[in-house]
């Protein structure tokens, strides 16, 4: 006959309630806190027993990975790509691993941003103290005093943090793809001053503090006897508890609390501050947002709590799957007819790309991001900023980029240089 792995596993708490039920009335308790913690014991939860080590390394060459001259994420040895099924079942084991990549990729991009983009990291919030959590963002030289024009970047929401659109791009395709990298460069040597935001860092991890538990005989009144039985009561179940413990959580990982940064704790928060404290202060003339899902909803609250600063400043905005709901967000009438007036959403659609899409929100005008993945589009929406956005109102530009998409003049791949004649044609 032959015993499963969990039946001996749950065999010593199935014995210790067989010891209790044979007990009087006093030990029913007892017999009902044991049930429920059975009841919530997750065999599948148990079998993590065999679960390796949650430790990682915390450098790309402890991963055996690097990018090459192509940006692209491949194996030291083998030149494969990232392989996320590194251990066969063991997918929660595997996810942790593509989580540690994850964080060595944001620190790899930060310095990309301060060391290939020459921009600046600032700390925020500007008046903090030496003790308190604080959160960056990075700015180029003259992002407060070019005069001109000033471009700001806002990612999505989830694990991205500044000059990343998607983690997922990064590792699976390339820093083109999944960074901010390039439209920060090409609006550099255009001579757009650049901010960019990292509206996702909105608080800091610490260990959570062990409070230490008294020991109920340290005041009690009670008896020694009754005291030395209730403590020994007190052992064991702590013991099962111990065991159960080993089980659901095999590798000890370490509770942690959240410690929010001050006029940082939300993106919306996040982006208010940076406003009021650096795009509300610069010099520039003409200010240009591009924001991607969470992002957009980000800059509709920024308009709402500072529209007429907004009006004054802004120029356009080019949005890419927002995921803004003006509805509620309860943005007034004449935020939403200067929305359509000066900004576009491109959104997955399989409808061919730059078609007009259909809203049932009065907003900005919503267009296909064709075929191609929505982040990827990102890349045509900072095009047509950089290359269209001076010249003709922004609703004005869509029927020439459809025309130049549908006749085959421009393709996903159309630089600013091939892209740069046709507007001159046109214009």
């Amino acid at each position: 006959m032959s015993i499963s792995l969990s039946s001996l596993i749950l065999l010593p708490i199935w014995i210790s309630m067989a010891q209790i039920q044979q007990g009087g009335p006093d030990e029913k308790e007892k017999t009902t806190a044991l049930k429920d913690l059975l009841s919530r014991i997750d065999l599948d939860e148990l079998m993590k027993k065999d679960e390796p080590p949650l430790d990682f390394p915390d450098t790309l060459e402890g991963f055996e990975y690097a990018f090459n001259e192509k940006g692209q994420l491949r194996h030291i040895k083998t030149g494969e790509p990232f392989v996320f099924n590194y251990r066969e079942d063991l997918h929660r084991w595997n996810q942790k691993r593509y989580e540690a990549l994850g964080e060595i990729i944001t620190k790899y991009v930060y310095e990309l941003l301060e060391k290939d983009c020459n921009l600046k990291k600032i700390s925020i919030p500007v008046d903090a103290t030496e003790s308190e959590p604080k959160s960056f963002i990075f700015m180029s030289e003259d992002a407060l005093t070019n005069p001109q024009k000033l471009m700001v970047l806002i990612h999505g929401s989830g694990v991205v943090r500044a000059g990343q659109w998607a983690r997922r791009l990064i590792i699976n395709e390339d820093l083109d793809s999944g960074t901010q990298i390039p439209f920060i460069k090409r609006a550099m040597d255009e001579g757009y001053g650049v901010i960019v935001l990292n509206p996702n860092e909105n608080y800091i991890e610490v260990e959570k503090p062990k409070i230490p538990v008294q020991s109920s005989s340290d005041s009690s009144d009670e008896p020694a006897e009754k005291r030395e039985r209730k403590d020994k009561v007190s052992k064991e179940t702590k013991k099962r508890r111990d065991f159960y413990e080993k089980y659901r959580n095999p590798q000890r990982e370490k509770e942690m609390m959240q410690l929010y940064i001050r006029e940082n704790g939300s993106p919306e928060e996040h982006a208010v501050y940076v406003w009021d404290h650096f795009i509300a202060q610069s010099a520039a003339e003409k200010v240009f947002f591009v924001a991607h899902s969470y992002g957009g909803l980000a800059f509709v609250e920024l308009m709402i709590q500072r529209e007429a600063d907004v009006k004054s400043k802004v120029t356009a905005v080019a949005l890419t799957d927002s995921v803004h709901n003006v509805w509620h967000q309860e943005a007034g009438k004449t935020i939403r007819e200067w929305m359509r007036e000066n900004c576009c959403n491109w959104v997955s659609s399989s409808e061919p790309l730059d078609t007009s899409v259909e809203s049932m929100l009065p907003d900005c005008p919503r267009v296909s991001a064709g075929y191609f993945f929505i982040l990827l589009v990102v890349s045509f929406a900072v095009k047509m900023l950089f290359s269209l956005m001076e010249l003709v109102p922004l609703v004005d530009c869509f029927c020439y980029f459809h025309f130049w998409y549908q006749s085959g003049i421009i393709t996903a791949k159309t630089s600013v240089k091939e892209l740069t004649p046709c507007v001159f044609l046109e214009f």
